[in-house]
C-alpha cells in the first residue's frame, strides 16, 4: 500500500501537484457557505435538494478516491463531504 500523501517520491510528478491543488480548491468552494449561514444563522436561501445531491456525490467520489488511493480525491470529497453535511444540519437548527 502507497502512502496518500507521499510527495517525497521520486514517481511525484507534477500532475499530483495538480490535482492536489484542484483538491484544494474543491475543499474551499463550501468553507464560505458554511462560514455565513453559521455567522447569520440563516440558510433560508440554502436548497436542501442541492445539498444532499452534493453529498450523495461526494460519498461516491470519496469511495471512489479510497477504492483507487488518490489522495486528491480522498482529501477533496472528505472536506466537501463534511460541510455539506454541516450545511445540511444547518437547515434544520436554523430553519425559520
Amino acid at each position: 500500500m502507497t502512502l496518500l500523501l507521499d510527495i517525497s517520491s521520486s514517481s511525484f510528478h507534477w500532475y499530483d501537484y495538480m490535482g492536489y491543488l484542484g483538491s484544494f480548491l474543491t475543499s474551499i468552494t463550501f468553507i464560505p457557505q458554511v462560514y455565513k449561514a453559521w455567522q447569520t444563522k440563516s440558510v433560508g436561501d440554502l436548497s436542501r435538494s442541492m445539498i444532499l445531491i452534493v453529498i450523495l456525490s461526494a460519498s461516491v467520489w470519496l469511495t471512489y478516491g479510497i477504492a483507487i488511493l488518490q489522495g486528491p480525491v480522498i482529501v477533496a470529497n472528505s472536506v466537501v463531504l463534511l460541510m455539506s453535511l454541516v450545511l445540511l444540519y444547518f437547515t434544520y437548527k436554523f430553519k425559520s
